[in-house]
């Protein structure tokens, strides 16, 4: 099994050692770093999966290195510890609002330090199965229900993709299509809390696709409830003189349509019914090959 890596970045040379041979101890792979620039080196060639991080160092105080990792797109997800001498409200609020998942003072107990770790550690595995955007299961969690349905003799899934979001984002900003796409998430857990069955299941494999498994019998039910709301919704994404511009550019079947970043929605069903499924890789086809239908905004 692959053990969790832990940067301690503390120029206490005792305190550095003596929580080194401690985690070392308790399975975990430790390095470290007295100086907030070793750190920061230490992170881009291997990245660690949390750090415990003292605030008053020689160069770099510990404030800084967050800020630094936190901008930088393949360190902003290490989770933070902030172990320090420090205890004064605004000194805490402070490392918190950088995103530390917790902040600890000195003297400190170990073994709560150990559990704090832990539950650290869990935390973030935790999130790195969910999308980031949507909170929506994602990647494994996906793949783990799809492997379930193998064992079920009746089931059903709709898959959900967002068109033309990519055109979208480079003309309203990134911001705004993470926007949509967590609109879109709320509209089909809704969707399935209103006329789903309680173990029905909703996911966000990445980018602009979604997908809902539920059973046949609810499935075009669900389908009609989703294709309804997203299409009211995905229009008030754009601001109304844009709106105006694209109905117009519709009705007038002008060329200059497509300069207009217009989102659709596609949709495809596959349910047990339609083969037998064998292996997930099956599914996972199927999807490809399903019929999909295209559903312009109202």
């Amino acid at each position: 099994m692959k053990k969790n890596k832990i940067l301690i970045v503390e120029d206490d040379l005792d305190t550095s050692d003596m929580l080194r041979v401690y985690f070392e101890a308790q399975g975990y792979e430790v390095l470290t770093a007295a100086w907030g620039s070793d750190a920061l080196e230490i992170c881009q060639k291997t990245l660690p999966d949390l750090i415990i991080q003292d605030i008053r160092l020689p160069d770099i105080d510990g404030y800084e290195i967050c800020r630094r990792l936190r901008d930088n797109l393949r360190t902003s997800q290490i989770p933070f510890i902030f172990l320090t001498e420090k205890r004064e409200r605004e000194d805490k609020i402070a490392g918190l609002k950088l995103g530390a998942v917790d902040y600890i003072t000195k003297p400190f107990d170990v073994q709560e330090l150990r559990l704090r770790v832990r539950n650290a550690l869990r935390r973030a595995g935790y999130e790195s199965l969910v999308n980031p955007i949507t909170g929506l299961p994602g990647g494994r969690l996906v793949e783990e229900q799809l492997e379930l349905l193998l064992e079920r003799s009746e089931w059903a899934i709709l898959s959900i993709s967002v068109n033309e979001l990519e055109a979208f984002n480079e003309t309203y900003g990134f911001v705004a299509g993470d926007d949509v796409l967590r609109a879109v998430g709320l509209i089909l857990k809704n969707a399935v809390e209103e006329v789903g069955t309680l173990d029905d299941f909703v996911g966000h494999p990445g980018g602009a696709s979604f997908i809902i498994i539920t059973v046949p019998v609810k499935v075009e039910e669900l389908r009609d409830k989703v294709v309804t709301r997203l299409m009211r919704a995905i229009n008030y994404f754009y601001p109304i003189k844009d709106r105006e511009l694209a109905q117009r550019l519709v009705e007038e079947s002008s060329e200059e349509e497509k300069l207009v970043p217009l989102m659709s929605i596609s949709v495809s069903i596959v349910t047990s019914r339609d083969a037998s499924f064998t292996k997930v890789q099956q599914i996972r086809e199927a999807l490809t090959k399903a019929k999909q239908v295209n559903y312009q905004p109202l």
